[in-house]
């Protein structure tokens, strides 16, 4: 199914799960954040197994890599960076990767080798970075500590986050400018050459090529998988190619195809291709006009086994097993789970069952009613689509009344304004709900506000208008902020605060950006060109203690110091240390600091160990008061109206006089003509 091999003598000491089990073994589901399509090189698919030599999708947080039509059978086993009300845990496992690692990687276990640049070997912790062998793996301790850069991280539980239907890309406030028109939805694979890649047209007149749908959900979207099958042969083998196109490892017999046809879409009939041969074993499932498309249908039964997960355990995954009919329904299911799970004395009322479909980009929750057949709604999930049951689960949840606080910062506004007047603006540009919006933080200086909101659609609906809104012709923004609960942060750590430039030293802070969210907290990374330092310094308020890295050019650097010179105050860190990885071009103030003359593809990884040991040194910043002019006398109307005094602070790095001028000069010609100045 998967295209695993192994030698025979191997096959007993074999761990790693097909691509078909993998749903089954996710801990906690959370959905990928897919960047745009591109081509890596020396990188293997995850669910095909196979090198990536044609457009692949990654995720921006984990080192999960998939073909554009694989997309699809990946499931929602990204990390958990954040807690949002389901399944929270406060101690973390260790989260395995398998393949994709260096030939010069060392298992943690055996100390041999572990990496391959041929095939998909070896497993690493996306936290910790601890590498291993697929059969050693399974020997270390499962409680990820996060590593050496442990110090840095900031831990997920102390992070807060209801997103509910936000993108991931909302959620780590990533560009979307970045993405594809193909970026849209879950089933993301709009091409129907789905499978070309695996299965190419046979010239063979022994063989055909059929197009396979797996319910009317792949209809409606016209995405197929294409198999490869004799045209003498059983039944059985069509169907076992079909299911194996889909990552299906279901019996073969417990499924049938159906001609595609417009009917096709309404009937529950499942065509008989034999007819009269259903009962040789000889007979082929072809004829002479053979249909090109088939749909794969589940035969109906009248009973079924259900795997049901209570949502409440801390620690590790269980499930209890039921068997359904045709007159279970979701409070007959509640009321036979309860006492499995030894909570046979508490009322059916206190709780819930929820249906959990695991994508590979959202994952979708859905409350079951409590007179709902739960045989007719399994019947219409793989009516629907059959990969979709392979990626569904069933949870028990405990009522409660949970508090929805989504917090939503907006910039773009005009400055130094009164907390009414900002409101006012809100109402009459983004028409708010007073009743389910307020304004918990007001930037004077930076014209920004922070609004706390008690609805989700609401704050859908708001992140949605902002994008194009504009106030006094000047664009506002909008940025998603997590809440950092202080008191969960160990005493110990000291989280990093990282701002990247992505425009600066040829756009490698675009790669800088993907490598930094790998290995922390995508939380505490932020792209500087949206929103600019502020929802950072927001972020990180309460924080008792955290240092600052600052990747770009002097500009970059400046740009940082001059937003927490103006907002320290509201900081409970007030001073934090900040580190500089310059990728400008001139570095003057990298230079000075001995950080370097610039950024040359040092390993990201050794670039944060650097900042963990460095030590700290002062720099002078300079504040400066610039007077209002005297107005001249004999001015228009008689009304003397002199500009507000203005204060700027300043990095002074060279000095007063024929340097600073030799410097502006310089300023100048590369502000006229940038072309001809790109080195360093």
């Amino acid at each position: 199914v998967c295209n695993f091999m192994s030698h025979e003598k191997c096959l007993k000491n074999v761990k790693i799960p097909c691509s078909c089990i993998a749903p089954s073994l996710v801990r906690v589901p959370v959905a990928h954040c897919f960047g745009p399509p591109g081509r890596y090189k020396r990188k293997f698919c995850t669910v095909c197994r196979k090198s990536l030599e044609s457009l692949a999708f990654r995720c921006e947080v984990c080192e999960l890599h998939v073909h554009t039509d694989c997309i699809l059978f990946a499931c929602s086993d990204c990390r958990q960076c954040h807690q949002d009300g389901h399944q929270d845990h406060d101690t973390y496992h260790h989260h395995w990767r398998e393949g994709n690692l260096s030939s010069s990687a060392r298992c943690e276990v055996c100390k041999k080798t572990c990496g391959s640049s041929e095939v998909l070997s070896g497993m690493r912790c996306e936290w910790c970075g601890i590498l291993a062998h697929a059969a050693c793996y399974i020997i270390v301790p499962p409680e990820c500590t996060f590593g050496r850069l442990r110090n840095m991280i900031l831990p997920p539980s102390c992070v807060q986050l209801f997103s509910r239907n936000f993108s991931k890309l909302h959620c780590f406030r990533i560009s979307e400018n970045l993405q594809t028109e193909t970026d849209e939805d879950d089933d993301v694979d709009g091409s129907p050459q789905g499978s070309a890649k695996d299965v190419q047209i046979s010239t063979d007149s022994s063989k055909q090529t059929l197009k396979i749908f797996d319910g009317n959900d792949a209809v409606k979207r016209n995405q197929f998988r294409l198999i490869s099958v004799p045209r003498i042969a059983k039944n059985e083998e069509v169907v076992e190619a079909a299911l194996r196109a889909y990552y299906i490892n279901d019996d073969q017999q417990e499924y049938e195809l159906q001609t595609f046809t417009q009917q096709a879409l309404l009937s529950d009939d499942v065509i008989n291709r034999n007819d009269a041969a259903e009962d040789s074993n000889l007979g082929s499932v072809f004829r002479e006009s053979v249909p090109e498309a088939w749909i794969i249908r589940a035969k109906p039964k009248d009973e079924e086994v259900i795997r049901i997960y209570p949502a409440w355990l801390k620690v590790g995954m269980a499930y209890v097993s039921l068997r359904v009919n045709k007159d279970s329904t979701t409070q007959t299911v509640i009321k036979e789970v309860l006492p499995l799970l030894g909570r046979q004395t508490e009322c059916l009322q206190n709780f819930k069952l929820v249906e959990v479909l695991m994508g590979s980009k959202q994952v979708q929750r859905m409350v079951l009613d409590s007179q709902e057949l739960i045989l007719n709604r399994l019947k219409d999930i793989r009516k629907t689509s059959v990969r979709q049951m392979n990626q569904t689960r069933f949870y028990i949840v405990e009522n409660s009344k949970s508090v929805v606080r989504v917090s939503l910062f907006v910039g773009g506004l005009p400055p130094q304004l009164s907390p009414e007047e900002y409101t006012n603006i809100l109402k009459d540009e983004l028409a708010i709900k007073t009743n389910v919006v307020s304004v918990s933080h007001v930037y004077q200086a930076q014209g920004a506000v922070v609004l706390e909101i008690s609805c989700f659609s609401e704050a859908e609906r708001i992140y949605m208008l902002v994008k194009d809104t504009t106030v006094n012709d000047k664009p506002l923004n909008a940025v998603v902020i997590p809440e950092v609960v202080a008191s969960k942060i160990p005493q110990n750590c000291c989280p990093l605060l990282v701002f990247v430039n992505p425009k600066s030293g040829g756009l490698k802070g675009r790669d800088l950006l993907y490598s930094f969210r790998k290995l922390l907290n995508p939380h505490q990374v932020f792209e500087l060109t949206n929103g600019g330092p502020l929802p950072g310094f927001h972020t990180f308020s309460k924080v008792p203690s955290f240092r600052v890295l600052v990747c770009g050019g002097d500009g970059t650097v400046g740009w940082v110091l001059g937003a927490l010179e103006e907002i320290r105050h509201k900081l409970v860190c007030s001073e934090p240390s900040v580190a500089i990885l310059p990728l400008g071009t001139g570095n003057d103030l990298g230079r000075v600091l001995r950080w370097g003359a610039g950024y040359s593809g040092e390993d990201p990884y050794s670039i944060l160990i650097s900042v963990d040991e460095a030590d700290d040194v002062l720099m002078d910043r300079w504040t400066i008061l610039l007077d209002a002019e005297e107005p001249a006398n004999g001015a228009e109307n008689g009304v003397a109206e002199p500009e507000p005094p203005k204060i700027v602070q300043m990095n002074n790095y060279c000095g007063l006089g024929i340097d600073a001028e030799l410097s502006l000069d310089f300023h100048h010609a590369r502000e006229e003509e940038p072309g001809k100045f790109n080195s360093r």
